[in-house]
């Protein structure tokens, strides 16, 4: 058998491959809807927070205290529509507008919890923990801990500086934060069990003249 018949049997009865469609990859890849621009930097789109308050609801800002919703004002401002929370804070007198998109960023948030102001009143029963370090630098931390709104550390204040109520060596400066740590942790007492200022402060007191 010459070679050219060879060949020609060889390619007669070798298996035939189909050629996988080369285009299949790119249809697929173009079925892909193309990346936004926020997800292509990696950022997340902000979600729309659900604001929980409403008017007559009392509510802590954190560098003012207990407040009280009195309404809900939509001003225009360079063409938009703004909705503000319009809080009065009785002890200092003072109004408040806060932007309802702001709320999560200004911090105000709702009452404490009973839990969470039992928990405070036994931190007033604890051992005071006072650092030696110079007072400026004490009152520092002590007047960022009131204006944290956290009532656990501002009962850390109070318990802390109640030591030297009434003493000859508490400077004026340590008694102001004192009562401005008290009168705030009572205020919030009083709206959570629903009684007076005086009432509330009473019973700040009564701990911590037993503990």
């Amino acid at each position: 058998m010459t070679s050219k018949k060879k060949s020609a049997k060889a390619s007669k009865t070798a298996p035939k491959v189909k050629a996988k469609p080369v285009h299949g990859r790119a249809k697929a890849a173009e079925a892909k809807p193309p990346a936004t621009p926020a997800k292509a930097a990696g950022k997340v789109p902000a979600r729309k927070t659900e604001v929980a308050f409403k008017v007559g609801d009392h509510v802590v800002y954190p560098t003012h205290g207990v407040g009280l919703i009195q309404e809900v004002q939509v001003q225009e401002i360079v063409g938009h529509k703004l909705e503000l929370f319009v809080i009065s804070f009785e002890r200092d007198r003072m109004t408040l507008k806060v932007p309802v998109v702001k709320v999560a960023s200004s911090g105000l948030r709702k009452l404490s919890s009973r839990k969470l102001m039992e928990t405070a009143l036994t931190t007033l029963k604890g051992r005071a923990r006072v650092k030696r370090t110079m007072w400026s630098r004490r009152a520092q931390e002590y007047e960022a801990k009131i204006n944290s709104g956290d009532p656990i550390a501002i009962a850390e204040v109070v318990r802390d500086l109640h030591r030297n109520v009434g003493q000859s060596d508490q400077s004026f400066s340590e008694r102001q934060i004192y009562e401005a740590a008290r009168d705030r942790l009572a205020a919030e007492l009083a709206a959570v069990e629903r009684t007076d200022l005086a009432q509330a402060t009473t019973k700040l007191e009564n701990l911590l003249a037993a503990a």
